[in-house]
């Protein structure tokens, strides 16, 4: 049945409807889905609805939530996008640490739950991220250098495949399927709720410090030498930032490039936390020896802070960027990522930034799914805000730039949640992880009615 013929069938929606708006939602305004369907899910039901509609029109079947990684997705045309929203709300379990998430939610949503039980999530650094999206393609959290990528939490997945089953899979049940489906890169169904550990989280020391970007030559050599051996309970980001001039923005930082550091120290339990200042103590005090900052937000908080500590936007923007996994960079690496990222004249990019690899997150983990780890020191990511064509190209020409001049130590490996878009290099699974994932996808997908919903290169 075409487009034009009506605008809803069978909870189906199609161009020019309000629920097809409404289910085609994305995060990054850069990136629009445009499949010939769409429709949300609530119930299992529906989601055999739609499973049913588009074998009846020949439809592939392509799954988000809050359209974050929409810059990655396949061309959607003869493609049916289920955006899920499962009725429910976060389950848990405090005596045996576990959260049960329906899919839809959002990382907000999980917090808020998890707080007064003394628990935490390993989730990500903005509360509108999808849950499910973020955990199954790895997930990097402030946390994981002391509990693992985030899709090591995960105990238990349920989803619909495309006949309609509904399945639970965990290392008991399907232990095959449970390996691909975390970091397997997707099409295997419609992943309906997941099931996830939690780990003590009494307190943090979290917060930001600001500095005049004139300054990076001198910090970004200590703060990189603090890296190398860092305490697993600490994990940092530094980042050139051009921040717009916005309400939101505080004034100190508008009007020029700023150099900042930000992160998370764990405190699991409330003995922990003279620990926890002097590792911030380490970090901080050379800094701020080295040059006096701008804005110096650290603190000792609860842990729902966390999700105010990177200050990523609430509302949805147009991104464009780049990003790569890099080896330790020494000195060279140092200087060759400040002449390229650090230059703000004129600078079309919003950041560019590394974040802070090692410790348990760089380490295979018991048990794991086909990604259970990142092989490297550091995430390389940059992005800018393309307001038009002209800016969307000066964006590209400079992550290029910084592409090339970091490319002696570019890992060749890349984090999926941080890939900006489907025509930037990007492997996180070994050739013979491939195969064995397409081969379990084809055993529960045989005729491919989700191989649209396959990231690049998986």
């Amino acid at each position: 049945m075409g487009a034009g013929s009506t605008i809803m069938w069978d909870g189906v929606a199609f161009p020019g409807s309000r629920a097809y708006e409404e289910a085609t939602q994305v995060f990054n305004l850069a990136a629009p889905l445009e499949p010939a369907a769409a429709a949300t899910v609530r119930t299992v039901d529906q989601i055999r609805d739609v499973l049913r509609h588009a074998e009846r029109e020949g439809l592939q079947v392509a799954v988000h939530t809050t359209g974050h990684a929409s810059a990655t997705a396949r061309p959607m045309r003869g493609t049916v996008l289920i955006r899920t929203r499962l009725d429910g709300g976060v389950e848990l379990d405090t005596e045996r640490r576990i959260a049960r998430i329906p899919a839809g939610t959002r990382w907000g949503a999980v917090v808020r739950a998890t707080a007064p039980s003394g628990l935490a999530a390993p989730h990500g650094s903005a509360a509108t991220v999808g849950v499910v999206g973020y955990l199954l393609r790895g997930g990097l959290s402030f946390y994981s250098r002391r509990v693992g990528l985030a899709v090591n939490s995960v105990r238990a997945i349920e989803l619909v495949t495309a006949d309609g089953s509904v399945l639970r899979t965990d290392a008991d049940n399907d232990p095959e399927l449970f390996w691909a489906l975390r970091g397997g890169g997707g099409g295997f169904g419609v992943v309906t709720a997941v099931e996830i550990e939690l780990f003590p989280a009494a307190r943090v020391v979290t917060g930001a410090t600001f500095w005049p970007a004139v300054h990076a030559p001198r910090l970004v050599p200590i703060w990189r030498r603090w890296t190398r051996d860092a305490p697993w309970d600490a994990s940092t980001s530094l980042r050139i930032l051009n921040l717009p001039d916005l309400p939101e923005v505080p004034p100190v930082l508008r009007g020029g490039p700023v150099l900042c550091i930000d992160g998370v120290i764990l405190c699991p339990a409330e003995e922990d936390l003279p620990a926890a200042r002097g590792h911030a103590e380490d970090l901080l005090g050379p800094l701020r020896a080295a040059a006096e900052p701008m804005l110096d937000t650290w603190q000792v908080t609860v842990p729902a802070a966390v999700l105010e500590t990177h200050m990523d936007p609430a509302d949805p923007v147009p991104i464009a960027g780049d990003h790569m996994l890099l080896d330790e960079i020494g000195d060279e690496g140092v200087a060759e990522f400040l002449r390229t990222a650090a230059d703000g004249s004129d600078s079309p990019l919003i950041l560019a930034g590394l974040r802070q690899l090692g410790g348990a997150c760089s380490i295979p983990s018991p048990g794991g799914g086909a990604l259970d780890h990142l092989a490297g020191r550091y995430v390389y990511s940059a992005a800018g805000a393309p307001a038009d064509e002209a800016h969307e190209a000066a964006i590209a020409r400079r992550c290029a730039a910084i592409r090339a001049a970091m490319s002696p130590w570019d890992t060749g490996r890349t984090a999926p949640t941080f890939v900006e878009n489907r025509r930037q290099p990007q492997r996180h699974l070994t050739p013979d992880q491939v195969r064995a994932v397409h081969r379990i996808r084809a055993r529960v997908d045989p005729d491919g009615r989700f191989r649209n919903d396959v990231l690049p290169n998986c």
